[in-house]
């Protein structure tokens, strides 16, 4: 191992020393001049200045290069002017740039947002390594800064966190470096280019794309600019080269063993290394003298508390650096988690725990300003994971800035690591031709993996290195993998373009987006890797539908370990009109002219603002470490189920409540549990039989977890799990069955009137035309069929495959009425329409009946034509209206208070909700799309502020929506249709939709998979009963 850290800190570069004006399109030279990568620090005067460990802005050694640079864009490389970069030329007409800070967020040019092709590929052929040189954008950098006098004597580097494409660096008028890899730093030493104590100008030359663009060619906004943090730092020319930690457990887990290996300069007389706990108390302390400017070292540690996402336990490591007389040259610190990580038995164990990866990917994206994200923004981000119950994160497709492990590390977040290389726009399928194979960029490949391993290497919370994704496979990725094996044996490596045929190189199997049915084939042949998704559960848009699904399988199997869900937030940009009215933005938005994909970049757990979208509070659901099943539910026991590898549920308290038709009756606190990890115990939570089945209606037992004292980022009593059993079933056919009181009905010209009621009927549809209680009319529409819903991204995606018939049918499948007829009499009136459906082949009847109270009873019956193979699967079974909008008062017992749907209802309890219109349509999906439903109704009411308006029940459960939006303004590809929520219109109306089914929503992908069969509604005979029902100031 030290003959490996050696080899990697001092090796020779593999770039080739090409002319300057080369290097841009030469795949061979990614980097001149570049210093070595190493784990990530910065060095202090003393041990005790480098705790904490984290923020090296405190080193008197740092001088900060962030802020505003003149800068100035070119259309092109070469188009530079003259001299730009020595200390005469005249920079006056230069306008600024933030660093960090991207182009196309400040004014200079249009962001471009593609999936898998190259950005240029519609002006220019992709043909690696030829990069355009239209289009090109070429920016430049000046600043002047200041160096610290007493930095003189050091060794002075810069840090360059971010620059995309690549960054050519000039200090005071000497060409000093050439960096590719966007989303590593770029280091180098610049102290003979420097005097300190002066003004020091430096320049930098960044291309919009070069020869590595073809390595980045990820899934996400393609931006120019320099992305990170930029700073200067000095290290004594004594110093510690490289300092790197592999922690163990040994003795079954029981103890710890930490080896260190130190590589320094010449003129180290010795290391001194301090191992302390979390209080600070020294628990080891030695000193090592180098050979040959190396030296390692182990550590042994009993019984130390282990590092894990559920208990993040960290220790530090302080090396200060001594000079032959005994004097501290520079010192620095270190985390330290004691864990191991290894893949036994076909799992992925952790601490010798099989642990589930619930997680998610997660692009280093901000609404605002593009690739820079700041400290703040990475603890919202993970504060937001852990709200989730989130444990894991994948760093797509590219490592992320230090920080964020640092973060993980503290928090608790497990880690897959992944090196910046994706080629998924050119052949990356075909081994014939994709980059995997091509000897050019073979070097690039593995210098991306290399620095990433190098730099990230200390980091507890990394337990996986990935080194790639969606750019094919060969021997550029075997080499990789080989590479990272012999360098760090302590973690799996993994790649998913290795996991479909069998492939070596990934130590886990990491596919994308396999449906459950090919989980489980691959899990029914006693596979020896573990099966965990890198990506799965495309929650792009009202998405989510069939998610529990996905984690049944994964309890229920061993070697299904979860995966990460794609992804965390949309990545859409925020745009601010001249007006300033907040929208957010999606390829195609900025012109017409860039390649675009549309809304695919948004595809988040949460929105671009990390405000919740509906199906968030579904993943929190099925992530739940907790669970509640029935024990002796008519004595008040449940069990409780600790899902959890290494934290007992000491933290939590218990609450529970029981509701009688959704109103609560009892309720209780059980303050105190005590139930190990991976057991279940049994919990009384205190009533009596007879307190609870005395009552009547549907009973309810809803147990909640909440955290007793604030853990981490979470604050006290936050709910982290929750479930609700059944005492006494619901009955909604009695509750349909109730029979009305006796009156007497007039019938006038297809008319039914009674006391303070009217009911008219349209001869020409057979439909509801107008609906009237106390003169006031309740519709603003028809009661009709209705058979389609507003497309969401994942039936766009299916409509797209053209392997299914086009939902769009249903939309245009019009009842034509063949024949009416209403029967008067004293107590209630009915009324027949019979139709046809050409369009789908079916026939339709309708039934009414009215009675002397106002109440509507509908029958909707339809029967298919099992000749017609050509129908496509409905969306809905149901009936439509409008009302006036003072009807935006909606009252329920069902599933909420969030939209839900057959597919996606977990989180939803059951209960009585009362809401606004105006919040059932949730605004922040980026492009409206079919909303607002709530599932497993019992009843539903929507009334004026006065309580005047309609009750709605079924002989089942059923499910509606009220929003303030027509199907056509939400529908994308009907004309009326509006690309952004921002820009929708209430037309006045409150738009109601009920119905017995409705199609579920998936979530294998959004670009042909179908909800599970289960969820879909094919094409067939169909009924749905319900009863429409006036309300006047309450039910």
């Amino acid at each position: 191992m030290k003959r490996l850290l050696l080899l990697a800190l001092f090796a020779a570069t593999a770039a080739s020393a090409k002319a300057p004006a080369e290097r841009w399109l030469d795949p061979e030279c990614f980097e001149v001049g570049r210093a070595p990568m190493r784990t990530s620090f910065i060095a202090f005067p003393t041990a005790a200045e480098a705790i904490p460990e984290n923020d090296y802005t405190r080193s008197p050694f740092y001088r900060t290069l962030n802020g505003e640079w003149s800068f100035l864009r070119v259309d092109r490389p070469g188009a530079e002017p003259e001299g730009f970069f020595r200390s005469g030329h005249d920079d006056s007409s230069w306008g600024t740039m933030p660093v960090p800070g991207i182009w196309e967020l400040n004014g200079c040019g249009d962001p471009v947002y593609t999936n898998k092709p190259y950005p240029w590929h519609k002006f220019f052929e992709v043909k690696p390594p030829l990069i355009p040189h239209e289009q090109n954008y070429t920016g430049l950098y000046r600043r002047t800064v200041t160096v610290p006098a007493d930095w003189k004597g050091r060794d002075i580097f810069i840090h360059i966190g971010s620059a995309t494409s690549n960054v050519t660096l000039w200090v005071n008028g000497r060409e000093a470096g050439y960096s590719e890899d966007s989303k590593l730093e770029a280091e180098f030493d610049i102290t003979r280019y420097l005097t300190p104590g002066s003004d020091n100008l430096i320049v930098m030359r960044v291309n919009r794309w070069c020869d590595g663009s073809f390595l980045e060619d990820q899934d996400f906004w393609r931006l120019s600019g320099i992305g990170r943090d930029c700073y200067l730092y000095a290290r004594d020319k004594r110093r510690l080269a490289d300092v790197r930690l592999t922690p163990d457990l040994v003795d079954d887990y029981r103890n710890g063993t930490l080896r260190a290996e130190i590589a320094t300069t010449p003129g180290i007389g010795s290391v001194r290394l301090t191992l302390r706990d979390a209080a600070g108390r020294t628990l080891d302390a030695r000193t090592l003298r180098p050979r040959r400017n190396a030296a390692e070292t182990t550590f042994e540690v009993a019984a130390p508390k282990q590092w894990s996402a559920e208990a993040p336990n960290l220790y530090t490591l302080t090396a200060e650096a001594l000079a032959a007389d005994g004097s501290v040259t520079e010192a620095a610190a270190f985390r330290v988690g004691f864990r191991k990580v290894e893949i036994r038995g076909g799992q992925l164990l952790v601490n010798g725990k099989p642990i589930l990866i619930k997680g998610v990917n997660r692009h280093e994206m901000e609404p605002n300003t593009g690739y820079y994200v700041t400290r703040e923004e990475m603890v919202r981000d993970i504060r937001e994971m852990k709200r989730l119950n989130m444990n894991a994160v994948r760093t797509c497709h590219y490592p992320d800035t230090p920080l964020w492990y640092d973060l993980c590390d503290e928090y608790g977040l497990y880690v897959v690591d992944e090196a910046n290389v994706e080629s998924h726009g050119y052949h990356y399928r075909d081994k014939s031709k994709n980059l995997a194979g091509n000897p050019a960029f073979a070097a690039a490949h593995l210098d991306r993996n290399r620095r990433m391993v190098l730099r990230d290497y200390n980091h507890p919370s990394i337990i996986v290195w990935s080194t790639g994704n969606e750019a094919g496979n060969g021997p550029n990725f075997e080499r990789c993998y080989d590479w990272i094996k012999a360098f760090d044996p302590s973690r799996p490596v993994q790649y998913e373009q290795a996991s479909y045929h069998g492939d070596y190189n990934t130590d886990i199997v990491c596919p994308m987006y396999w449906s459950y049915g090919q989980c489980e084939k691959y899990l029914a042949e006693n596979p020896q890797k573990p099966l965990i998704q890198c990506e799965y559960a495309h929650a792009m848009g009202n998405s989510m539908g069939g998610f529990k699904e996905y984690w049944d399988m994964t309890r229920r199997e061993p070697k299904y370990q979860g995966g990460f869900i794609w992804d965390f937030a949309d990545q859409a940009l925020a745009w601010r009109s001249p007006e300033g009215r907040l929208t957010y933005r999606y390829g195609g938005d900025y012109n017409d002219t860039d390649a675009s994909d549309s809304t695919f970049c948004c595809n988040g757990v949460l929105a671009s603002d990390r405000s919740w979208h509906p199906h968030a509070y579904e993943v929190k659901h099925q992530h739940r470490p907790i669970h509640t099943t029935p024990r002796d539910l008519k004595n008040g026991v449940v069990n409780v189920y600790n899902e959890n590898f290494f934290t007992d549920l000491s933290p939590y308290r218990l609450l529970w409540e029981i509701t009688s038709d959704g109103q609560p009756v009892l309720s209780g606190t059980v303050e105190r549990l005590d139930v190990a990890p991976q057991t279940t115990a049994a919990v009384t939570l205190g009533y009596k039989p007879e307190q609870v089945y005395a009552l009547g209606g549907e009973l309810l037992l809803t147990v909640r977890y909440q955290l007793r004292e604030r853990q981490g980022l979470l604050d006290a009593l936050y709910e982290v799990a929750a479930d609700q059993l059944t005492l006494r079933g619901d009955d909604p056919a009695a509750r349909f069955a109730a029979t009305a009181p006796a009156g007497t009905l007039r019938v006038a010209d297809k008319t039914v009137s009674g006391e303070g009621f009217s009911v008219a009927f349209d001869p020409k549809s057979g439909f509801i035309r107008s609906y009237r209680l106390r003169n006031v009319e309740l519709l603003a529409g028809p009661v009709r069929p209705n058979f389609y819903r507003a497309a969401t991204d994942n039936d766009l995606g299916v409509r797209q495959t053209g392997k299914y018939p086009d939902s769009r049918m249903w939309a245009k499948a019009e009842p034509q009425l063949t024949g009416f007829a209403l029967t008067p009499g004293d107590s209630e009136v009915k009324a027949v329409a019979d139709y046809a459906i050409p369009a789908v082949g079916a026939r339709l009847r309708l039934t009414y009946t009215v009675a002397a109270d106002g109440s509507v009873r509908i029958s909707e019956t339809m029967t298919a034509d099992p000749a017609r193979k050509d129908v496509a699967d409905l969306m809905r079974f149901g009936m439509a209206f409008e009302t006036p909008g003072m009807f935006d008062a909606v009252e329920y017992y069902g599933r909420g208070p969030m939209e839900n749907y057959a597919d996606r209802s977990g989180a939803a309890f059951v209960g009585r909700y009362a809401q606004r219109v105006a919040d059932q349509f949730h605004m922040k999906y980026v492009s409206p799309q079919e909303s607002g439903t709530r599932s497993g109704l019992r009843w539903w009411r929507l009334t004026d502020d006065s309580g005047l308006g309609v009750e709605i029940c079924s002989d089942r459960h059923f499910s509606a929506s009220a929003i303030p939006f027509a199907i056509p303004q939400l529908d994308n590809g009907s004309p009326e249709y509006v690309r952004h929520p921002g820009d929708l219109v209430p037309d006045g109306r409150t738009h109601v939709n009920i119905e017995s089914v409705q199609s579920g929503l998936g979530c294998v992908n959004s670009w042909g998979r179908l909800p599970r069969p289960e969820y879909l509604l094919p094409y067939g005979d169909y009924s749905f009963n319900f009863l429409l029902r006036p309300v006047a100031g309450g039910r």
